[in-house]
């Protein structure tokens, strides 16, 4: 397989967020839909999380057993860039947050659907939530593209067909993650920003992709790990925050339920389809 064939299905697994995120435009939902919305997106984030930090836990537990064998440096060496990326993904979108938050809510506009977020000045505004939650999962992506790349670059073509469509799915489910926050408010996002978080979302794809296909290394497969895991313990945090003001705790729990379960089940056929 040539490496312009394994960039163009890289990057047609990471476009098909582009198919989620139109829901950001839709109007006249009540708000017990809009918090509905935010608490599914939420639970698709909650196993994002886990299946993130579990994947760049396996090369750290791998290296952790030779060990034994007396070839410490690896070991350090991982979960020195587990421990770092973890960290800077995490206090970065806080900085983020601080630095540019207020830029993009000042560009919120002020009718009667902004008087929930205003209540708590201390939440985002849904754009630089928006864009926070892309950015935590283009890096997730980045890492999805360096497993198709470097799955066709051992040649494992039939395995990278069926992660090319796994992942696919999953960034269905992370374009309604992104578009959540965005469908509570009174104006539509236009579609230029839309583009932009799916670019910063799904973009990442196609180049993971290409980078794996040249180049091998678990280092930076758990580094573009730890670094999305950190931004989404950041974004889950907030997204916490602004579904509490739009559900009842039922309605907040079943959301969040709703979306894990979306989120495991399309793992699962990833998984099956794989076997």
């Amino acid at each position: 397989m040539s490496q312009t064939t394994v960039a163009i299905l890289g990057g047609l697994a990471g476009l098909t967020i582009f198919l989620g995120l139109p829901v950001a435009r839709v109007r006249g939902l009540k708000v017990s839909i809009q918090g509905f919305l935010n608490a599914v997106a939420t639970g698709v984030l909650i196993f994002l999380l886990i299946d993130i930090l579990t994947k760049a836990g396996e090369p750290v537990r791998a290296a952790l057993e030779k060990v034994h064998q007396g070839q410490f440096a690896g070991f350090a060496g991982l979960t020195g860039v587990y421990v770092g990326g973890l960290a800077v993904g995490l206090l970065g979108l806080t900085w983020f947050n601080r630095q540019f938050g207020s830029r993009l809510a000042r560009r919120e506009p002020r009718g009667p659907g902004a008087a929930v977020a205003a209540k708590s000045p201390a939440l985002p505004s849904a754009r630089a939530l928006a864009v926070m939650i892309a950015t935590g999962l283009g890096l997730h992506n980045f890492s999805e593209g360096l497993a198709i790349g470097q799955s066709a670059a051992a040649g494992a073509l039939a395995f990278t067909g069926v992660l090319v469509i796994g992942f696919g799915l999953h960034n269905i489910t992370e374009g309604l993650g992104v578009a959540a926050p965005l469908a509570s408010r009174e104006e539509r996002p236009s579609w230029a920003f839309l583009g932009l978080a799916g670019l910063i979302g799904g973009g990442p794809t196609f180049l993971g992709t290409v980078l794996g296909f040249n180049f091998v290394s678990p280092y930076a497969f758990v580094l573009f790990l730890a670094l999305a895991g950190g931004a989404l313990i950041y974004v889950i945090n907030e997204m916490f925050g602004v579904c509490k003001r739009l559900n009842t705790p039922r309605a907040l729990a079943t959301g969040v339920l709703a979306g894990f379960l979306a989120g495991f089940t399309t793992d699962l056929l990833l998984t099956y389809l794989g076997g």
